[in-house]
Formats: C-alpha cells, sequence, structure tokens
C-alpha cells in the first residue's frame, strides 16, 4: 500500500513540474496581438484646445472709409488668427518701406531657421536670396511662412524682434485684445503661447492697412512665380476663395486655418467708390467660413450709409 502511495505521489509531482514548466515557455513566448473587434467609424471631432466655433468665434463688417462698424457678431471673443496674422507682418513691412527704412529691392537672405519653419511655404533655401518684393508676394499669395521668416530676420534681425513691432503697431492700432507670438501664425512649439485676437481687432489691422494702397499688389494677386527665372519656377495659388471666384472689387486680403483656429478670413471690395471689410474668425469648416464670409460681404454694401452728396460747385464771381 505504502509503495503503491509513493509511485501516485512521484507520478503527481512530475505532472506538476511539466505543467510549471510549460506554463513559464507560454509566458516567455512573444504574444500575438489581439484583434479587436470593429467599431463604427467615430464622428469628425474638434482637435484637442480648439477654439474654433459654429459658425463662427466671431465676425464683423466694417466700413473701411468711416471704421464704421457695420454689423458684429461676438467680435470681440478671443480666437486664434492663424495665418490671417500676417497681415500684421505686411503692415509692419510697409510701413517700412513707406518710411525709406526698408526697400523692395533689397536682397533678403535666407536663414536655417526660415527653411526648418514648415507649414505652407515655398521651400526657400539657406543658398538662395530673394527681394522684398518677391518675399512678401509669396507670402501673401502662398501664404508662405519661411517667407514671413525670412523677412521679419531681415527687418529687424530676428523673430523675436520683429514680435515686439507686431505687437507695439497693435496697441498703438487699440487691438487692445491681441497678442501676437509668431510672424506666422503656425501653432505654438511646446511652451510658448499661441497668437490670439479678435474680429475686432482684425478688422482695425484691416482698416489700416487700406490706407496703404501698394499692399494690394499683393493681396489681390492670384497667380506668380517665384524662381521663374532658374527654369525651375514655383507656381505660387491664391487661398483666397473669393479672389479665385472673381467676386466684384475683392482685392484682398488673407485666409488662415490650423486645427486649434479653426477657419478664417479677412475679406475686402470696393464697389462705386465704397470698400467694405468683413472679417469671419473661427469657423469650424472651410466652406461654413466662405459660406459666412460670402453672406456678410453681400450684405455689407447694403448697410453703408447712403453716399454724401458731392459739394455744389462755387458760385461765379
Amino acid at each position: 500500500m505504502n509503495r503503491l502511495f509513493l509511485l501516485l505521489l512521484a507520478s503527481l509531482t512530475l505532472c506538476t513540474t511539466a505543467e510549471v514548466r510549460a506554463q513559464a515557455k507560454r509566458a516567455a513566448a512573444p504574444r500575438a496581438p489581439v484583434k479587436k473587434a470593429a467599431t463604427p467609424a467615430a464622428q469628425p471631432q474638434k482637435p484637442a484646445g480648439s477654439v474654433s466655433r459654429d459658425p463662427y468665434v466671431g465676425a464683423l463688417i466694417v466700413d473701411a472709409d468711416s471704421g464704421a462698424v457695420l454689423f458684429a457678431d461676438r467680435a470681440d471673443a478671443p480666437g486664434y488668427p492663424a495665418s490671417t496674422l500676417k497681415l500684421m507682418t505686411l503692415l509692419v513691412i510697409q510701413e517700412k518701406i513707406d518710411a525709406g527704412q526698408v526697400r523692395l529691392a533689397d536682397r533678403v537672405k535666407v536663414s536655417v531657421a526660415a527653411c526648418k519653419t514648415g507649414g505652407s511655404q515655398v521651400y526657400l533655401d539657406p543658398k538662395e536670396n530673394f527681394s522684398v518684393e518677391e518675399m512678401l508676394y509669396a507670402m501673401m499669395i502662398q501664404s508662405a511662412n519661411d517667407a514671413a521668416v525670412a523677412l521679419a530676420e531681415h527687418v529687424a534681425g530676428s523673430k523675436e524682434a520683429f514680435v515686439e513691432l507686431m505687437n507695439a503697431r497693435a496697441q498703438q492700432l487699440g487691438m487692445t485684445n491681441t497678442r501676437f507670438a509668431s510672424v506666422h501664425g503656425l501653432p505654438p512649439s511646446a511652451g510658448q503661447r499661441p497668437d490670439v485676437s479678435t474680429a475686432r481687432d482684425m478688422g482695425l489691422l484691416a482698416r489700416e492697412l487700406c490706407r496703404h494702397p501698394a499692399v494690394f499688389a499683393y493681396t489681390s494677386a492670384t497667380f506668380r512665380q517665384l524662381r521663374a527665372e532658374t527654369g525651375k519656377p514655383f507656381d505660387m495659388r491664391t487661398h483666397n476663395p473669393f479672389l479665385k471666384e472673381g467676386v466684384e472689387g475683392c482685392d484682398g486680403f488673407k485666409t488662415g486655418y490650423t486645427a486649434a483656429a479653426g477657419w478664417s478670413i479677412v475679406v475686402t471690395a470696393k464697389r462705386a467708390g465704397r470698400r467694405v471689410i468683413v472679417v469671419v474668425l473661427g469657423s469650424t469648416d472651410r466652406k461654413l467660413r466662405d459660406a459666412q464670409a460670402r453672406e456678410l460681404l453681400s450684405r455689407a454694401f447694403t448697410l453703408l450709409p447712403p453716399a454724401a452728396p458731392a459739394p455744389a460747385p462755387a458760385p461765379v464771381p
């Protein structure tokens, strides 16, 4: 009996030891990925940190001549201007040109930092240099971020110094709810602040630009070639849908988009000698932005007060 018990005990021990070894071997072996059951596609959602709204963060119509606000909806709500802030980059440079401190023919050297800017660009190379005029076209037609950085470095010595000029000019214009942190409007890097503005402030900026007729050469252009003389031209095409469509009287200004900012536009048009400015800031969708801006632009001219009658000629003595 004792002998039979000992044989059974030995058999159980061997089985247990074998099972433990097998379990250890299975645990050490690489596991095949577990296939999850298919789930219905999720509905598109705004990315984390997005400030865009439906139909927009804010909107505005301004009489460019008088500065009168003809329509405002959440015009002081803060949003991210994205590339529409290049209008301030343009204004600072144009004022330097008007003051004789910068010339259109000046050659802009391309830095490594400018080349690495990313986003919409004309793919500048440190071996290249271009005139201020060509870089202004690149910044406004192609919305080239690398051109914006190259221009800022040329005018102020660094991006940071140019941003200081932008913020100082914004305060002078009464853009009290605006704070620029970049020269191009791209999303901030880790630890950096975003660019912030409002529809009302962007309207103030656009009206000031209207005082400089030279800017319309850049903001109204729909197509231009960069490096045409090299035999390898880069085709630059406007992002402004109203210029593409040939909307009556439209000759500027600028669109903007990032995932967090949403879709924005500052647009102007002149008809029968009267100019209006429309701002749509932070729509959730491009088509929605364009539809809102189109509706506001069509309403803008009907909201203008009647033009003042021409003064009577002086009596002949």
